[in-house]
């Protein structure tokens, strides 16, 4: 579990342009464009670059592993705006945000950082973990293949109801791709309203509360089997 938390502000201010670059490609390219043997492409996943993009009424939406050398500057902007900082801690230099996502493409694939492309347009930064191989393990009853999100919003979506859209439509490429998986979870800081709103606006419910290092988290959970009635 990365020091951080689901960082889904309030705030609307457009603090960031945010184009595609261009040697950005079309979605179906990218994906095939990462290793083969990186941890995106790997079993604790189950094979997370190539599970596509989901229909969402904003548009395609499409999880794409991160590559540093294309999307770090975009990252660390996104980690140096207030409103993110405040809950995910790693405003600083692009070294900081490097250090980050480098523990993760080091690792064995039990956690996958990603741009969120919507319509074409990278807006998010995403984290999906195996919550069950995580220290979060320690801290709530995990059930094999629990599969956890955190979540950053750039600032030019917030207050416009995606951060909701896009955590289900997340939720459900994870149910749709990774059959064992009965559940997915996520722990945004309880102070983040907004974050904790969002889950429960996407199928998401408030589970439990968790002291964990360092912050007081709200446990949310959607269930596999009510993912139809929520």
């Amino acid at each position: 579990m990365p020091p951080t938390d689901s960082g889904l502000s309030s705030s609307s201010d457009d603090t960031l342009e945010l184009q595609l670059p261009p040697d950005f490609g079309a979605l179906g390219g990218d994906r095939q464009s990462a290793s083969p043997d990186g941890p995106a492409a790997g079993p604790l996943l189950d094979n997370l670059a190539g599970w596509g993009a989901a229909d969402t009424p904003a548009g395609p939406f499409a999880l794409v592993p991160v590559r540093p050398d294309r999307d770090l500057d975009r990252i660390t902007g996104w980690m140096n705006d207030p409103a993110v900082a405040a809950f995910w801690e790693l405003a600083g230099p692009p070294e900081t945000t490097a250090a980050h996502l480098r523990s993760q493409l080091d690792g064995d694939g039990r956690s996958v950082p990603c741009l969120g492309v919507l319509a074409g347009v990278p807006m998010s930064y995403w984290e999906i973990y195996r919550a069950d191989l995580d220290p979060l393990a320690r801290h709530y009853p995990a059930r094999p293949q629990d599969t956890g999100l955190h979540l950053l919003l750039g600032a030019g979506y917030r207050g416009r109801g995606l951060g909701g859209t896009l955590l289900r439509a997340t939720a459900d490429l994870v149910l749709d791709h990774r059959p064992p998986c009965t559940r997915v979870v996520a722990e945004p800081d309880v102070r983040n309203t907004a974050s904790v709103a969002a889950f429960l606006s996407a199928g998401f419910r408030y589970a439990d509360e968790l002291e964990l290092p360092v912050k007081r988290a709200a446990l949310m959970v959607r269930d596999r089997a009510h993912r139809h009635l929520l």
